[in-house]
């Protein structure tokens, strides 16, 4: 058995998050018929995310609750283009919340690098800052859950990634050692950061090199690196 266990975040690591959510909001526009006051979906689509990240920003930071983050979101989005209709906002939250977990789309290569693992008898974790009730159903219907040994979600717990307690949570929940962890994930503040100043090691998954390299972390643009990189990185003694 593999001394290393492997922790991964979800969304954007695994689960394309752009691409399922671009579906779900791409449905919902054409459903509730919004090209009649917003001529483009993608006019829509551009303002959804900048009012989606930082009201994501404000929950990672203590400043908004999980409630206010799905009510706010569609509201915000629809008032930028001049639509002030609580029912509209209330119907495009309830359908995300129904329709974007159900989406199956996942990184390349993402299905064969978590095989080449568990037959290299790594265990394999989920750590993540989405909400626990649609962060199952998307490792479910993608077809992944089966991999994972343990799905963390920062709500259980009442902080988000980068906190140290939750890589602290992860570790008694899996029975790891701290110099035995290794943190992947796309989101350099959450998932990097968080897990060095835990005492992980960790790699960085950046497919389109968003992030300058810092802190000589491995950064890899392809999910199929990870199983050579893993066996290559020295176990750090803490």
């Amino acid at each position: 058995m593999k001394v290393r266990q492997l922790f991964f975040d979800l969304d954007r690591t695994l689960w394309d998050f752009e691409t399922n959510s671009r579906f779900a909001l791409q449905y919902l526009y054409d459903d509730l018929k919004l090209g009649d006051s917003i001529e483009h979906f993608l006019h829509f689509h551009h303002t959804y995310i900048r009012i989606n990240a930082d009201l994501w920003n404000q929950y990672g930071n203590g400043k908004l609750t999980k409630e206010e983050l799905r009510d706010n979101r569609f509201k915000k989005a629809l008032a930028h283009h001049g639509i002030h209709d609580e029912v509209l906002a209330k119907q495009m939250s309830d359908g995300y919340i129904a329709l974007s977990p159900h989406q199956t789309a996942l990184f390349p290569g993402a299905v064969q690098m978590l095989e080449t693992l568990k037959q290299q008898d790594y265990a394999l974790h989920i750590i993540t800052n989405g909400f626990k009730e649609v962060q199952h159903i998307k490792l479910e219907r993608s077809g992944i859950s089966h991999f994972f040994d343990t799905v963390l979600c920062s709500e259980e717990i009442g902080v988000t990634k980068p906190h140290r307690e939750i890589f602290q949570e992860a570790l008694r929940l899996t029975n790891c050692k701290t110099e035995h962890a290794i943190m992947i994930g796309d989101d350099f503040k959450a998932d990097i950061i968080g897990a060095l100043n835990a005492g992980w090691t960790a790699i960085h998954f950046d497919p389109e090199h968003k992030y300058k390299k810092e802190r000589n972390v491995p950064r890899i643009r392809e999910l199929s690196e990870i199983p050579e990189l893993v066996n290559l990185l020295p176990i750090v003694a803490n």
